[in-house]
């Protein structure tokens, strides 16, 4: 595989983030209903996924920091550290929520739930636009294509892409 962190050509990272996107926006839901007026059994799913949401996190920050030290320069890079500093905002909010418990509303711990989940949308976009989009973590034919494919890349925010880009992002027709 193209990444550093990685066992058997499989990178750690994408194994590992299912944990606190599943955990974290299954107790985001969990909350919901408690908030709605159900059972205090919820609230206690809650917080436990909320727990387990956030030692996955730091399981999946260190490979993902691994990789992230690996992408040269370019637009890849730059999302990957917002993909980042997002998710480390994120595994605040939902840290805060998990200690500041007794302190809050119900209302304000579903409210700040809600902001972690939707940082977590954003830092999806932008982590699945690293692999889709620049080709982060996926192996290519050549050894050095991923790079190279990357160093094309370097064109600043909003400048209009290149001929070779557009030539490159343009598909052809699939007959059905």
């Amino acid at each position: 595989m193209s990444t550093p962190a990685s066992i058997a050509k499989h990178p750690i990272h994408p194994m590992l983030i299912a944990f606190p996107i599943g955990l974290w926006i299954f107790s985001f839901i969990c909350l919901l209903v408690f908030w709605r007026g159900g059972a205090e059994a919820w609230e206690t799913a809650a917080i436990y996924s909320m727990g387990g949401g956030i030692f996955g996190a730091l399981a999946a920050a260190i490979p993902g920091l691994i990789d992230l030290l690996d992408i040269p320069p370019s637009r890849a890079r730059t999302k990957g550290i917002w993909h980042g500093v997002i998710n480390v905002v994120a595994l605040v909010i939902f840290t805060a929520a998990f200690f500041l418990r007794g302190g809050m509303t119900t209302t304000q711990f579903v409210l700040l739930s809600a902001v972690g989940v939707l940082l977590l949308f954003v830092s999806g976009w932008l982590g699945g636009s690293m692999v889709y989009v620049h080709g982060v973590g996926v192996e290519f034919k050549g050894k050095d294509e991923r790079r190279q494919r990357m160093d094309q890349q370097k064109d600043q925010p909003g400048e209009p892409a290149s001929e070779q880009q557009k030539q490159t992002r343009q598909r052809e027709p699939v007959e059905v």
